[in-house]
């Protein structure tokens, strides 16, 4: 068994009035020096609440973060910290529109199987 966390990745329309819709997750295995997502953006869901964002420019946006979870953004000095790193810059708390959970631990044998569990239970 090997241990991980876990955050989940949420989208927050207007930061002030803290309403957020949860768009991803994030599954971090040190021992495996593994750092996973998966991203939904829900267009229907995501309109119904109001936003400086247009659906367009948050696309961007977390194209990007998942870029810089994977390790592949080549524009961002993130990017390049080791897995351990990368995963602990993007889930810091901020205050800005797309913000993580606080990290969750758990054991597991299959990394890629909690994400896929965890993105059924908590995104989709």
């Amino acid at each position: 068994m090997q241990v991980y966390e876990y955050s989940v990745i949420r989208y927050t329309p207007k930061v002030e009035r803290e309403e957020f819709i949860n768009i991803g997750v994030l599954v971090f295995c040190k021992s495996k020096r593994t750092l996973v997502s998966a991203f939904y953006l829900n267009e229907t869901k995501i309109n119904c609440f109001e936003s400086e964002l247009d659906f367009e420019t948050l696309k961007m946006h977390v194209d990007a973060f998942e870029r810089i979870a994977k390790g592949t953004c080549k524009s961002s000095p993130i990017a390049l910290l080791d897995v351990a790193e990368r995963f602990r810059w993007l889930t810091a708390v901020k205050s800005s529109a797309i913000q993580a959970s606080r990290p969750h631990p758990g054991l597991t044998e299959d990394v890629e199987g909690v994400l896929n569990r965890l993105f059924k239970e908590l995104v989709l």
